[in-house]
């Protein structure tokens, strides 16, 4: 199954001012794409070429390190770009998200404060998660594109802090980007989906 560079679910200028046009450029069609091609010719030459993005992360992990990081990068880019929507973000959580936010992670300012510090102490590059882990959520960071279903849990949310996701609209503010990102980035609508569909 080739790994595949998805459309955007929106237009390059949708994200501003949180994430400009010129970073979805750079991102999506440069990044993700390059990602996609290498990750392609790699899994091929490994024998995965007809697995699914999922069963060649795990595959992968610690046996194929640079397959690991294309294809794990593609499968963090897939759902970053629908972790966000034109709107998004806010404390307007639906109901059932809002109620494992409150009983797993301490509330939403709790979420909050524990996302954007998990983000900020990732040295270097790397990814901030919500993750379903056990029944249970959860809050972490893994380095460059290492993500938490290599580590047992079902992502819901993750957000991108290689600086190429940031450089372009915040310098090396990264707390900022952060903060932009829940404030007014994210598609809850799609954590929800995700969430529904770890929790089963």
């Amino acid at each position: 199954m080739a790994f595949e560079l998805p459309e955007l679910p929106y237009d390059y200028e949708a994200l501003s001012p949180y994430m400009s046009k010129e970073t979805l450029e750079f991102h999506h069609d440069k990044h993700h794409k390059a990602y996609v091609d290498t990750g392609n010719k790699l899994a091929a030459e490994a024998g995965m070429g007809e697995l699914s993005v999922e069963e060649v992360v795990k595959k992968s992990f610690g046996t194929h390190q640079t397959l690991f990081n294309n294809a794990a990068q593609h499968y963090n880019h897939i759902h970053f770009w629908k972790w966000m929507k034109k709107g998004g973000g806010g404390t307007s959580l639906p109901g059932k998200l809002q109620a494992a936010i409150d009983s797993d992670l301490g509330g939403y300012d709790k979420f909050k404060a524990d996302l954007i510090a998990a983000g900020t102490t990732q040295f270097g590059s790397g990814w901030a998660w919500v993750s379903v882990k056990d029944g249970k959520l959860v809050i972490s960071k893994t380095p460059n594109g290492e993500n938490p279903l290599v580590h047992g849990a079902e992502p819901i949310l993750g957000v991108d802090v290689w600086e190429h996701s940031y450089y372009i609209d915040y310098r090396n503010a990264r707390p900022k980007y952060l903060e932009a990102f829940i404030d007014s980035l994210i598609n809850w609508d799609y954590v929800l989906e995700r969430y529904e569909a770890a929790a089963k």
